[in-house]
């Protein structure tokens, strides 16, 4: 059995929102456990060139237990991603997310 990362990626609002991103998501999807982490701002800028320093990131993982190879995992991944979209785009205004499909071991 090994834990394989489905997706990767970070959530972050500002810094002085009263905001517990862990009380807005849930901490399965469709079989996949879902950790948010506190960590610092990943680049010190945004795209369009705002700071990143006003802002509270977290880094979002999904991961699964599998004993099959990463890559047979995809058709999970997609209804992980099919579940947890509509979440995220329903998070309050103010907060932004990344998230990237990974499908590797950890």
């Amino acid at each position: 059995m090994q834990a394989v990362r489905l997706f990767q990626g970070y959530l972050w609002h500002p810094r002085e929102a009263p905001l517990d991103p862990k009380a807005l998501l849930p901490e399965e999807v469709e079989g996949a456990r879902l950790l948010l982490d506190e960590v610092p701002p990943p680049v010190p800028f945004f795209e369009d060139g705002t700071p990143t320093a006003g802002q509270r990131f977290y880094q979002l993982t999904l991961l699964a237990l599998s004993e099959a190879p990463p890559e047979a995992l995809k058709p999970l991944a997609e209804r992980v991603a099919e579940v947890l979209k509509p979440l995220l785009e329903g998070l309050p205004q103010g907060v932004g997310w990344l998230l990237l499909e990974d499908l590797r071991p950890l």
